[in-house]
């Protein structure tokens, strides 16, 4: 599919990406230009950025899009959780926190929020590290193609206790993944499915309420 072909259909299906634009073109330049010194994303899909990049990572905000504050984990090149935070961009107090331990990746995205003008704040440490310290403050946590289901909701395990819901980008294994969680009795999940491919699915994760 080339390049204006994706853009068009990833405008059609999130209309939010729109306003954005500018802030997008600038941050696909960058990624372009930083993929030549690092491997950020497949390089079989460069061609495709809008669609399998941006428009696939617009489906964490469409979820919950009166969420302020998100924590994104293992953000690598800024997918899903540098997206949601330029479509916060104009929310006032809005914030993601991009969790990301490899310093070169951290260094990208330090790059992208910075010349994007994304409300941001780039922590190059662990996720066990980072996390703890932010769960009082965190509404979502995110994170696309980084571990299975049952490793991110252990991760999220503070956050989550306190109220944040989990909001994750999961591929063709995704069934296998949700049994596995579900059968730990404390966690509630639901999942969509995908905009932007036919296999995958949206799978959100809320911690139940304790019987009162």
């Amino acid at each position: 599919m080339r390049d204006s072909s994706c853009r068009e259909q990833a405008l059609g299906l999130f209309p939010e990406l729109k306003p954005i634009q500018a802030e997008l073109e600038i941050y696909e330049s960058l990624l372009r230009r930083w993929q030549a010194k690092i491997n950020l994303v497949s390089s079989a899909t460069l061609g495709e950025v809008w669609l399998r990049h941006f428009a696939d990572s617009a489906q964490v905000h469409a979820v919950a899009p009166h969420i302020r504050c998100w924590a994104d984990l293992g953000s690598g090149a800024g997918f899903p959780g540098l997206v949601t935070a330029l479509l916060l961009k104009s929310t006032p107090d809005a914030v993601v926190h991009l969790i990301e331990s490899d310093q070169r990746k951290a260094g990208f995205l330090r790059a992208v929020s910075r010349e994007t003008g994304a409300p941001a704040v780039v922590h190059a440490e662990r996720i066990e590290s980072v996390l703890p310290n932010l769960a009082a403050e965190v509404g979502g946590v995110s994170a696309r193609a980084l571990a299975p289901l049952a490793r991110l909701v252990q991760l999220a395990e503070a956050p989550l206790k306190k109220g944040a819901i989990g909001v994750f980008l999961k591929g063709e294994e995704w069934r296998d993944e949700l049994t596995a969680v579900e059968t730990l009795g404390s966690l509630s999940c639901e999942s969509t499915a995908s905009r932007t491919r036919t296999e995958a699915r949206i799978v959100v994760v809320k911690h139940k309420a304790s019987p009162s």
